[in-house]
């Protein structure tokens, strides 16, 4: 019954990770059926994300109160019944209502099924566990977009949120049929303020996060107020950490360096990944001139190379061990990053594919051995504290690396528009011979130039950014380094619960 159980809540895990990218692709579609403006339909994804992120601190004090399998359970139904009512709504306050349910009936899964998982099997095991683990998390995001493209051209936007329904009720009777019951009622006094000091800054870094692009930033009186106030918040909480009798957190998480380190690890790689997930989309659909349906599938091979990676990393572990396999990990990305740095408009798909699966395998060495490293250390009972603190910092990592690096796009398309721009003279013949059509443009030779100055600086600004990406992996390695080797806690042992 252990495999039953954990196959429940890795299911649950992958419709809710699948979820935070699947109804990308259907963005256009929903906007025109909800007759919404372009800066309105993006409260469809703002509302999810940030009920997310303010619902997950949350989800390790209320399990430890009601129990573990019940809020699993109830996170489960309330995440169907958003996701149906998400697929029924016809204007966009209804949308916008019913994904913030979704959000917060799906908070809870990803912590608990971690915390989950890590109390199912023994630590010896632990190396191949959390590799089919990670493997569900990383897949999700990465498959989303394919799984989106092809509901939405075949059936309807609809099913982007319909689907969820099979996967949810064969969720929750593996879950409730082989999960053993926790009793719940082991909560510690509940910390008001370092809660609502956490949830005020969560939700005001993950508002600026995505409102920053199109509200011009720090130019705008909004965002100063989401970064006051996140400021504030988190250093009352911080304050609140350290000084109460009872915080929120327990202290003894911040005392241990391997979850410490790997919190940071995977704070930057969630930065990387999900950035890199946000990028090549809209790369592959506005130069390449690919459909949602094929920058879906291109954007597979990611997610294969990430299964490769998965199969292989527990046989690496026990060889080289995990710190070792974290740090091929490091390398493969960096080069495969390195790769996406020199993409140019004229390629075919293929350079896409090798990239993303090498990449997709980096990833896949690192997720792995980062998720049995950072347990390793931890008592049991700190373990869904652990997971619910973890699960936040990757959220803040994913939201403000697509933030960051979609405003440094702009920025870096515009610089490098202007200084092409400066040394075009569209009556050079070289220019006109070189670029036949774009001066055979029916609208014009000017218009079709400046176009084409806007593509190639476009070009520029995306190698940039894949560029920066890379160096930060090189930032990434040193971490590995402060990690201490996989090990359970003196005088412990991991308890395993019979078949």
């Amino acid at each position: 019954m252990r495999a039953v159980a954990t196959g429940g809540m890795m299911l649950a895990t992958t419709m809710n990770s699948l979820d935070s990218t699947i109804a990308n692709v259907a963005l256009p579609h929903i906007q025109g059926s909800l007759s919404a403006g372009q800066d309105q339909i993006t409260w469809v994804l703002t509302s999810y994300i940030v009920a997310t992120a303010i619902m997950t601190p949350f989800s390790g004090w209320l399990s430890m109160k009601i129990g573990r399998k019940p809020l699993f359970l109830l996170s489960i139904v309330g995440f169907v019944a958003a996701s149906v009512l998400c697929g029924i709504a016809t204007t966009l306050p209804e949308m916008v209502v019913f994904r913030l349910l979704q959000g917060c009936a799906g908070a809870a899964m990803m912590p608990l099924s971690q915390a989950g998982v890590l109390d199912l099997w023994p630590q010896r095991m632990m190396p191949r566990v959390m590799a089919v683990w990670s493997a569900v998390v990383m897949v999700g995001p990465i498959l989303g977009p394919t799984l989106g493209g092809f509901l939405t051209e075949n059936f309807s936007w609809r099913w982007v949120f319909y689907v969820n329904v099979p996967f949810g009720v064969l969720a929750f009777l593996m879950v409730y049929l082989a999960l053993e019951r926790d009793p719940g009622g082991r909560e510690r006094p509940f910390d008001f303020l370092g809660f609502a000091a956490l949830v005020l800054a969560t939700g005001a870094i993950q508002l600026l996060a995505d409102r920053g692009p199109s509200q011009d930033w720090f130019d705008s009186r909004e965002i100063w107020i989401y970064a006051v106030v996140s400021a504030c918040s988190l250093y009352v909480f911080i304050v609140q950490t350290i000084t109460a009798s009872q915080p929120f957190f327990h202290r003894d998480l911040f005392a241990d360096r391997n979850f410490v380190t790997c919190a940071v690890f995977s704070f930057f790689m969630a930065a990387m990944l999900f950035g890199t997930s946000a990028l090549l989309p809209t790369f592959m659909q506005n130069l390449l001139g690919y459909s949602a349906l094929q920058s879906g599938m291109t954007s597979m091979y990611r997610g294969l190379g990430s299964l490769v990676a998965f199969a292989c990393v527990p046989l690496l572990m026990r060889k080289a061990g995990a710190r070792a396999t974290m740090a091929a990990g490091v390398a493969i990305a960096f080069y495969s990053l390195w790769k996406m740095a020199h993409f140019d408009l004229m390629m075919s798909a293929t350079p896409i594919k090798v990239a993303g699966f090498i990449q997709g395998i980096g990833t896949g060495m690192m997720f792995g051995p980062l998720s049995v490293l950072g347990f390793a250390t931890l008592g049991i009972g700190h373990r869904t504290e652990a997971a619910v603190l973890n699960n936040v910092i990757r959220t803040m990592g994913s939201s403000l690396g697509i933030a960051l690096l979609q405003a440094n796009l702009i920025a870096q398309t515009a610089t490098a528009h202007e200084r092409l721009a400066a040394g075009i003279n569209p009556a050079d013949p070289v220019i006109r011979w070189s670029l036949p059509h774009v001066f055979e443009a029916a609208g014009g030779a000017l218009e079709g130039l400046n176009a084409e100055v806007t593509r190639q600086g476009a070009m520029i600004g995306y190698d940039a950014m894949f560029a920066w990406m890379a160096l930060l992996c090189l930032f990434l390695a040193p971490i590995i380094l402060i990690m201490r080797p996989s090990r359970p806690p003196p005088g412990e042992t991991i308890e395993v619960h019979p078949e």
